[in-house]
């Protein structure tokens, strides 16, 4: 019995500290289909995800001008600008936003060429939630990861010249 209610406590501990990890995301929801974006953006909300929506690549691009975004989820096939033309924007503009490709079973080419891209990764619609949280935190950890080796840089830097601090970047 002790067992069986230490291991309960253990996994609310664990699911205690995915959510407070999951509320510190910033997400980016891009997809033409309006369902899909709204019940998305309330099951992720739901685990702590701070989604943001929008149905375009235009809007989506608007909306990583205005606010922080850690990851984004961007959908292949959009009329107007398609998921490739944005992540290239995207890559061009924000290179330490992750990307992951939401792609249908027709455009798996279309999702492999985001990858050669430079997306994180991509997920089949319709996605399972735990399997999107999953890649979410992924690709929130890398990015993560590339900022702390960034500012480990510029505090190498620092250190080895102290006058660097004056450079212009």
């Amino acid at each position: 019995m002790d067992s069986l209610l230490t291991w309960f406590i253990s996994n609310q501990d664990a699911d205690a500290r995915r959510k407070e990890k999951m509320s510190k995301i910033n997400l980016l929801l891009v997809d033409d289909e309006e369902r899909f974006l709204s019940t998305t953006k309330i099951l992720l909300e739901k685990r702590g995800v701070s989604t943001a929506t929008a149905s375009n690549g235009p809007d989506g691009l608007k909306i990583l001008e205005e606010q922080r975004i850690d990851v984004v989820i961007l959908d292949v096939k959009m009329p107007g600008m398609d998921g490739i033309e944005v992540l290239w924007k995207i890559r061009k503009r924000f290179p330490l936003i992750e990307v992951i490709m939401l792609t249908g079973h027709a455009s798996v080419e279309s999702a492999v060429e985001g990858l050669k891209q430079g997306a994180f990764d991509y997920i089949m619609k319709p996605c399972d939630i735990p399997d999107l949280l999953k890649k979410i935190e992924e690709a929130f950890d890398k990015k993560k990861a590339m900022e702390g080796k960034i500012r480990k840089a510029k505090i190498d830097k620092m250190i080895s010249h102290p006058m660097a601090v004056f450079e212009k970047e």
